[in-house]
């Protein structure tokens, strides 16, 4: 599964889940561009990454276009190609669980411009060196939230479901570049990253209702992620990845 010589973007990559997959695919030895807003938690990130691969930080706003733009001419005058993008840069864990009625329209738009406009916009933009590559793979960072229709968060399920269905037609019109593209969708993940919105007594009752009773921490998705991302799976595409230790089925 070694990912020597590719080059992977991952995008909100500065802490939680996001710098796991990063530290992950540097331990596969791939070159890997921590892409985030919060650009100094990106770099002091980056540079606490070990491995025989490389770390990298790049500011980037997946929301604008601009920003993308510029992620993608430094991209093209330092590598010439992308091997890997993982589109993980979401709005989640300062969302304020209220009933759907109550969310209001800024809100609404600001989630959406994250986590549905930013994997259409970044992909789109870096199209050219994705095709320039001899085998890219795209993954999609979905969530099993959408299949447990969670309560509370009703715009961020609404976004995920979108991104599922966003890689189904992605996968379609990119086959015929040799382009795969895939959703890894966790379940309940815990990270240092705060979580006010969970209480210890809701994160243990998602966890006895999992077949694996356990709480999933990083690690347990960022080996699938190296999968998907890696040459074993180059004949997987337009798939959605459910990986929550048996909490929901497909």
């Amino acid at each position: 599964m070694s990912l020597a010589e590719k080059i992977i973007v991952v995008t909100g990559a500065a802490q939680g889940i996001g710098a796991a997959y990063a530290r992950r695919l540097v331990e596969e030895g791939g070159t890997v561009v921590l892409a985030d807003r919060n650009h100094e938690g990106a770099e002091a990130t980056a540079a606490s990454l070990g491995g025989p691969g490389k770390a990298l930080a790049y500011p980037l706003d997946v929301a604008d276009r601009g920003s993308c733009e510029a992620l993608a001419a430094h991209l093209g005058g330092a590598h010439g190609r992308v091997d890997g993008l993982v589109n993980n840069a979401a709005i989640f864990s300062t969302i304020r669980m209220k009933p759907f009625w109550e969310i209001t329209d800024d809100e609404w738009d600001r989630l959406m411009a994250v986590n549905l406009r930013g994997p259409w916009l970044l992909t789109s933009v870096l199209l050219p060196l994705l095709r320039a590559s001899a085998s890219a793979s795209v993954v999609n960072i979905g969530s099993d939230a959408v299949q447990l229709g969670r309560s509370g968060y009703l715009h961020y399920v609404a976004g995920k479901g979108g991104v599922q269905g966003m890689t189904y037609s992605m996968a379609r019109e990119l086959g015929e570049f040799g382009i795969r593209v895939n959703t890894l969708s966790p379940g309940p993940v815990y990270t240092e990253v705060a979580r006010e919105t969970v209480t210890p007594a809701q994160r243990e009752a998602m966890i006895a209702a999992q077949a694996l009773h356990r709480a999933a921490g990083p690690d347990d998705m960022s080996g699938v992620l190296a999968f998907l991302l890696g040459d074993d799976s180059a004949y997987l595409t337009g798939q959605t990845i459910s990986v929550n230790g048996g909490l929901v089925h497909r």
